[in-house]
């Protein structure tokens, strides 16, 4: 599939460090991209990479084939960004926000008042529209600057936190419309929500100390912990001599406890078996057992490398 946005090394440093480390990838047109990590290790610097609204301290962005720093005024216009902190005019409606950033990018009348329609119906902001900016919820400031980020048709979309503030209808409208833009638009967003990240992906870039340290969809991500459930038991009483034993037992894979809580990972349910004859003359008061999903990946000390 023909590349949307390549990176080729791009590097970009704050002071003595390093905030993004000599990235190479592609991203695909028509794809849906969500990158994710702790707070405070890059993801927005590497969205202002992405969009040019910062140049890389070395190595090249190029969009669809264009070389972003370069070829600027070219580029400009094929992207469509909405930052996570609101940037509204707070002296201007809604509508005036929306119109003057349709202006600066030449957008016609006929297609800047089509637009707006479309997109405020579907994110249900046309009573707010004539609204102060200053005056109006988080939440609907965000699905306003969603809406101007698309007044100019760009053929990529990057969003950082796009449902950030929102209520659960607004979110789920939110992710209505920019499904329904997938595929026509390349669509690369940042988010907290990892539930949020494994219902709206085609692809999952997990971002850590400057670095792409997973890449792929879910299924991808957690093949090499497809086999694994996580357990939690909790005890009467875990003593130190029966949680010494627990974890020697040589199925039980990254052993842990909080007070009277066993909690561990295991190929299959089984392990269960092998702890409770371990644990025979300990009352047990509760067991959970769930397959990982991506949380437990990102949580899990071997985010690196699997459970193995």
């Amino acid at each position: 599939m023909e590349a949307s946005i390549t990176l080729k090394k791009v590097g970009k440093l704050i002071g003595d460090k390093t905030i993004v480390a000599g990235l190479s990838f592609g991203i695909e047109r028509g794809t849906l991209v969500a990158i994710v990590g702790a707070n405070d290790t890059g993801k927005s610097t590497l969205l202002h990479l992405l969009s040019g609204f910062e140049n890389p301290d070395y190595g090249r962005v190029y969009l669809h084939g264009l070389d972003m720093e370069k070829r600027r005024q070219k580029t400009r216009g094929l992207i469509g960004y909405a930052p996570h902190e609101n940037d509204l005019d707070p002296w201007l409606t809604l509508e005036q926000n929306i119109r003057f950033s349709a202006y600066l990018y030449g957008v016609s009348e006929k297609d800047m008042s089509e637009r707006i329609k479309q997109f405020s119906d579907s994110l249900k902001i046309v009573p707010f529209l004539d609204e102060l900016a200053s005056q109006v919820s988080h939440g609907i400031q965000k699905k306003a600057m969603i809406v101007r980020s698309l007044i100019h048709d760009p053929k990529v979309l990057i969003l950082d936190e796009p449902t950030g503030f929102m209520d659960a209808e607004s979110i789920r409208l939110t992710w209505e419309l920019l499904k329904n833009l997938k595929g026509e638009k390349s669509i690369i967003y940042v988010s907290n929500s990892l539930t949020e990240v494994e219902q709206a992906h085609d692809r999952i870039l997990v971002f850590q100390d400057g670095r792409i340290i997973m890449d792929g969809n879910l299924d991808k991500l957690l093949e090499s912990t497809l086999d694994y459930h996580q357990f939690q038991i909790e005890f009467d009483d875990l003593t130190d001599e029966l949680y010494d034993r627990m974890c020697k037992v040589s199925t039980v894979v990254s052993p842990n406890r909080i007070d009277n809580i066993f909690h561990f990972y295991g190929r299959s349910r089984s392990v269960f078996f092998d702890i409770f004859r371990e644990a025979a003359d300990t009352m047990m008061i509760d067991l959970n057992v769930k397959k990982l999903g991506l949380r437990d990946l990102m949580d899990s000390e071997f985010a690196g490398g699997g459970l193995d």
